[in-house]
């Protein structure tokens, strides 16, 4: 009857989404007075896991797995949960388990919330709040199946610390071909850079800049906070900066602690997407540029006089508090 929560991992390393979701099952389990089981394929130390409430980790180190494929992953959770008699399954809301959870809902004919703000508002009848009409409202949803699928939205939650420790052992789930139908030819990724679904801060900027050559204090930000760096959809279009770096609600979706937005007039295609983000910081010269109105703090003025010092200053201040 364990809490079963899905967590990712990258190089054999948890990632932090893996930290929060845990974090947020350990919370059910409290109310349901049950434990938690995390399922982790080529995951990480388990006792990492330990850390924020979970009580046992079932490794999976299947070779067939070393590449994600969302129907062998999810076969794989499918199984762990009836080996488990789980009744409540958590993953993230990250593009992997957004392919994974509506298979799971299916195979485990479990009804599936996304985007999870806060922990039940009860569990029987199971009711959890969510975000809806592109983060602009929320909802309270009643999952009235026997098992039930939470998606938790990206830093919605946050780290809990439980100071448990997660017993391992391994988990051998089987699978046909029929499974591995999709293969995995060959991954790119960028090595140098934080990337867009893992930041904590991005740094965005729109055709303000007027260039793709004057993108030098956009990337200096960025890696002072240690920050990814972003797009309008204007700019990828055009070609200033990769179509992998465009946010918005017909690119990537941003849930970032901090979203400084430079030179973005905030089109309701592009705020759609970033609504999630806790903090958001405007800089434009146009006093009327709508992203002020759903900016937490605004700075109207020239881009190229501002950045500029903001940088200096930023780095002034990290050099003295390091």
């Amino acid at each position: 009857m364990s809490v079963l929560v899905y967590t990712e991992s990258e190089n054999g390393t948890f990632k932090k989404t893996a930290f929060e979701v845990a974090s947020y099952a350990k919370g059910i389990a409290d109310m349901m007075g049950t434990t938690v089981t995390a399922i982790a394929i080529h995951g990480g130390d388990a006792v990492t896991l330990g850390a924020y409430g979970v009580d046992k980790v079932l490794n999976v180190s299947d070779t067939q797995l070393e590449a994600f494929n969302a129907a062998a992953y999810a076969k794989a959770i499918v199984q762990a949960a009836k080996a488990e008699s789980s009744q409540v399954i958590v993953v993230s809301q990250s593009a992997d388990a957004k392919y994974i959870a509506p298979l799971l809902a299916t195979q485990l004919e479990a009804g599936y919330a996304s985007n999870v703000v806060a922990l039940p508002e009860s569990t029987a009848p199971f009711k959890v709040k969510r975000t809806a009409f592109t983060n602009k409202a929320f909802n309270f949803s009643e999952i009235a199946t026997e098992v039930k699928i939470v998606g938790l939205g990206k830093n919605a939650y946050g780290l809990k610390e439980a100071n448990g420790a997660a017993v391992a052992e391994d988990f051998a789930p089987t699978f046909d071909d029929a499974d591995f139908g999709v293969k995995v030819q060959s991954v790119d990724k960028a090595t140098d850079k934080v990337s867009i679904a893992d930041a904590e801060i991005v740094v965005s900027a729109g055709r303000g800049m007027k260039g793709p050559e004057n993108w030098g204090m956009i990337e200096e930000m960025a890696e002072i906070l240690g920050a990814a760096t972003a797009c309008s959809k204007p700019v990828s279009d055009l070609g200033w900066r990769p179509h992998g770096e465009h946010v918005g609600q017909t690119g990537k979706p941003v849930a970032s602690n901090l979203y400084i937005a430079i030179g973005i007039s905030g089109a309701i295609q592009h705020l759609a997407g970033i609504n999630s983000s806790k903090i958001k910081v405007v800089i434009n010269n146009d006093p009327e540029a709508p992203f002020f109105k759903a900016a937490d703090y605004g700075i109207v003025g020239d881009a190229f006089d501002i950045v500029p010092e903001l940088n200096e200053k930023l780095r002034a201040f990290k050099a003295a508090n390091s």
